[in-house]
């Protein structure tokens, strides 16, 4: 900590698809403060509107998976959603998980939530806006690319480290020598 201010390490890459596979980079997440500009970063990258990814993690804390094809809306996974919420760049994720849902539906987002994040207790909810602990989001983004959601869910489950995750999932797509390079 410096000054008061919180370091929290974060690494992201942009995961462009093309007629060769995969383009990956790494990219900051300075400039991005909404969903819609962190879908611009990657519709920036992407090529013909092919499907493109983003990954982020903290710290080992959480992962999340952002995926944008053309100018459809980005599809969310989130590998615990209040460990995300705490976190500025997790919580543009989950509010817009939480807006999808709407306010008044909350309660609703069992459909979101894998089977154990839904056994839990209601005292394990983070207080932002309780969101839930435990993956949140759409596990079936990435089941056209070959990983299936309960291979997801299972790589989000308790005891899972994210950057391990993040170099399982490339490796399912087919980069993760080349995730493995940038980071």
């Amino acid at each position: 900590m410096i000054l008061g201010v919180s370091l929290v390490a974060y690494f992201a890459a942009v995961l462009a698809r093309t007629e060769d596979g995969w383009d990956v980079s790494e990219t900051e997440l300075d400039d991005v403060e909404t969903l819609a500009d962190l879908a611009d970063l990657a519709r920036g990258s992407a090529q013909d509107d092919d499907s493109v990814l983003i990954f982020i993690e903290q710290e080992d804390v959480w992962f999340a998976v952002v995926r944008v094809d053309g100018e459809d809306d980005p599809r969310i996974f989130v590998s615990d959603g209040a460990a995300a919420a705490r976190s500025s760049y997790g919580s543009v994720l989950t509010d817009e998980l939480v807006d999808q849902a709407g306010e008044s539906e909350f309660g609703d987002l069992d459909h979101l939530l894998d089977e154990e994040a839904e056994d839990q207790d209601d005292e394990d909810a983070d207080g932002r806006g309780g969101v839930p602990v435990g993956p949140l989001g759409d596990a079936h983004l990435l089941t056209e690319f070959g990983l299936a959601a309960d291979e997801l869910l299972a790589l989000s489950g308790e005891g899972a480290v994210p950057g391990d995750a993040l170099e399982e999932i490339a490796e399912a797509l087919g980069c993760g020598e080349v995730l493995e390079a940038v980071r």
